[in-house]
């Protein structure tokens, strides 16, 4: 049988590289709690990112669940269905109400022009998310935000590194997440941060992931535990001296994808994001009607042919039951997201990939 082929595979480093940073670990005796590794890939990662203040957490979710708590958001969030369920997860985690609108067609990120009319007297914020690290439409949401004063949080889940013609887009926005789940550009196995506009924020930030400690004695807030162990930032330090390599390789198997496929009938990949912007974190398909097979018989010829890749995202978070019963999760109000869940297809993408399992992956496609 074949090597089989997933969507994604974390980057790991020679485990010589590593042992060293494991010896520092043990004579330190420092396991958590903000530990030297803690501090030091907090600061080696602002200053890859270009991003002022940045709190590491323990993993993506909970550093949403903390942002939200962090920005005191309440009533309704505006967001998109067309993402993880995390996404719309933290906000219930916090007592407040997704409210869903619909995508742009060639970016699949959240639509500003949808965002207007879904705003009502309880709502509070925007959740976009950067989908496959292509950024949102950063300048119409803060338009739409600062008309009626709302907050702007993104899940950039995806945006690891990804710039705009301001720098970082992690900058856009009251405050913006990260994950560094095994899956993503960067990570730490476990992990995520918070980018934080200015020290203050970052305070908060920090009481809020440790239980809402200030010093030993004294709790200001119902705070979690979110610190990231000195493990997961070890790793972060070392996998940070490769990424570089790593997505020179990504945008190589990015490009042969877009040669090989661009005359396939029916199928449709996904606008470039462009060199600058993009971290080519996924590489998702529209699997069309005028393609011979269906988007799940696709799929499965894949499988048949031991290559793993993944329907991100099918469902829509919409569809799942805490949220279908909600106004907006409606089908017609969500077309566009409604079918790209229907279509989509996420190939393996991954540093490691090698040229002749990508040939695999196109040849199957292409029906050869």
């Amino acid at each position: 049988m074949k090597k089989p082929l997933f969507v994604t595979q974390p980057y790991l480093p020679p485990l010589e590289e590593f042992i060293p940073y494991l010896e520092k670990i043990w004579d330190s005796k420092v396991l958590t709690n903000g530990g030297p590794m803690h501090q030091q890939l907090e600061q080696a990662l602002c200053d890859y990112l270009g991003v002022e203040h940045l709190a590491l957490f323990a993993n993506g979710t909970i550093a949403l669940v903390t942002a939200l708590q962090a920005l005191r958001i309440t009533g309704e969030v505006i967001t998109t269905p067309y993402s993880f369920v995390a996404t719309a997860h933290s906000l219930l985690w916090n007592g407040v109400k997704p409210v869903f609108v619909d995508v742009d067609p060639n970016t699949l990120n959240m639509d500003p022009a949808r965002i207007e009319a879904a705003i009502t007297p309880h709502t509070t914020a925007i959740m976009p998310v950067h989908c496959y690290g292509h950024p949102c439409d950063v300048e119409a949401i803060q338009k739409i935000a600062e008309t009626y004063n709302l907050k702007v949080i993104y899940d950039a889940a995806h945006a690891f590194g990804v710039q705009d013609e301001r720098g970082s887009v992690l900058n856009h926005g009251d405050l913006s997440v990260l994950s560094f789940h095994a899956t993503k550009v960067f990570n730490t196995f476990e992990g995520g941060a918070i980018i934080c506009p200015d020290a203050r924020t970052k305070k908060r930030i920090d009481h809020l992931k440790n239980f809402g400690f200030v010093d030993e004695v004294t709790v200001v807030a119902p705070g979690i535990n979110g610190k990231m162990c000195e493990f997961n930032a070890a790793l972060g330090l070392l996998q940070l001296q490769h990424i570089d390599k790593a997505l020179g390789c990504r945008k190589v198997i990015d490009a042969f994808y877009r040669e090989q496929l661009a005359g396939v009938q029916g199928i449709h990949c996904l606008n470039d994001a462009g060199e600058r912007v993009a971290n080519y974190a996924y590489f998702p398909i529209l699997v069309q009607a005028d393609y011979p097979l269906s988007r799940d018989e696709l799929f499965q010829k894949l499988k048949d042919g031991n290559i793993h890749t993944r329907r991100y995202f099918y469902p829509l978070i919409s569809d799942f039951p805490m949220y279908r019963g909600m106004p907006s999760a409606q089908r017609g109000n969500l077309s566009v997201a409604a079918s790209a869940a229907a279509m989509v297809l996420c190939l393996p993408i991954y540093p490691a990939l090698q040229p002749l399992e990508q040939q695999r992956v196109i040849d199957i496609i292409q029906g050869t």
